[in-house]
């Protein structure tokens, strides 16, 4: 499923080495609203938005049982914006299943049991040391440690219910105030249910069935075939398209992960026209523009002035920045503005 994603040549094998070995990959985002650009701008350079896909091959044996995953396996996880979890659909002989059978709803379970756990050690151990705290605390003090141990007992009892934190009912400051817990619960979750070529007639009725018990706001699931996806990737664009319509399968595997992590991170993508370069940028929704100077370049967001905006579909409508202009499309934004997919921003600043 890497490979597929990736274009990569990591090994794949029944199982993965007792070493942990992290196999990285950046991809370049396909989007055609770049391509539409580059095709009306003609700039000498197009530089497309990109995402890092780390792979880190659970452990073969030990989850869910005593051992459980070890302690660096748990450290990558921890750095990861969002976790795509690839379980396995299906059936070959000649790759055993460490539980001796093939069930994707008992591997997503202990999975999603294995990540509460690691949440749950972090909290207990918080939890003591806070309590050790209060023993010495200043009375100024006690009111916001006496907050925090609240929090966590909130959390570690929902926990203790099966309910990983990102499903939890906390606000936004509570949120904000485990940030650097960095729990893996509480991190966007993509089930990817890796599927034989056999099971292509069935996928869709397969993923309706799983995703009506895993499926929420800050869950998404899809049923892919990483051996037929990684292959795909061989091939040449055209003759890859032309091999999925004859399979009667819609957009790329690559393609529906980007657009499902975007979708779980909540995240947009707004473009630049400067300097002959035309380029894609990620950003968080409800992102100001102000803040998203910033992700240009640090002096844009320092000595931000305005900024002038277009959406995307009226600047190719119109065939140019000086008709949009002229038809009065392009706008003057102040630093509250949100940006919103698709805009095509140029940054007016002074440092």
């Amino acid at each position: 499923m890497f490979n597929a994603l990736t274009k990569g040549e990591a090994q794949t094998g029944a199982y993965s080495s007792t070493a942990l070995a992290p196999n990285i990959g950046v991809v370049k985002v396909p989007d055609p609203r770049l391509d539409k650009l580059t095709q009306l701008l003609k700039p000498k350079r197009t530089v497309p938005a990109e995402v890092t896909y780390i792979d880190i091959a659970a452990p073969a044996k030990g989850l869910g049982k005593s051992e459980g995953p070890s302690g660096q396996f748990l450290a990558y996880l921890s750095k990861a914006d969002a976790l795509a979890h690839v379980v396995r659909a299906f059936e070959d002989e000649t790759v055993p299943h460490s539980e001796g059978t093939v069930d994707p709803e008992r591997d997503i379970g202990i999975m999603a049991l294995e990540l509460a756990f690691s949440d749950l050690a972090i909290i207990e151990r918080r939890l003591e040391r806070l309590k050790d705290s209060l023993k010495g605390a200043k009375q100024q003090d006690r009111g916001s440690i006496l907050q925090e141990q609240a929090l966590l007992a909130k959390v570690k009892s929902a926990l203790e219910e099966d309910i990983p934190i990102r499903e939890q009912d906390l606000s936004e400051q509570e949120v904000k105030a485990m940030e650097n817990f960095q729990f893996l619960t509480a991190k966007p979750m993509l089930l990817l249910l890796n599927i034989g070529e056999d099971q292509l007639p069935e996928a869709s009725s397969l993923e309706t069935r799983i995703a009506s018990r895993y499926r929420r706001q800050d869950c998404e699931l899809a049923v892919l075939c990483g051996q037929l996806e990684m292959e795909l990737t061989q091939l040449s664009d055209a003759e890859a398209q032309e091999f999925r319509a004859s399979l009667g399968l819609g957009e790329s595997g690559l393609d529906r992960v980007i657009r499902l992590s975007y979708g779980l991170l909540g995240l947009i993508s707004f473009f630049t026209i400067v300097s002959d370069e035309v380029k894609a940028w990620t950003i968080r929704r409800s992102t100001t523009v102000h803040r998203a100077a910033g992700k240009v370049h640090s002096d844009m967001e320092r000595g931000f002035i305005r900024a002038e905006v277009i959406g995307h579909d009226d600047l190719v409508k119109c065939g140019g920045v000086a008709e949009a202009r002229k038809q009065g499309l392009l706008r003057l934004e102040g630093k509250s503005y949100t940006v919103q997919d698709g805009d095509v921003v140029t940054v007016l600043f002074n440092v």
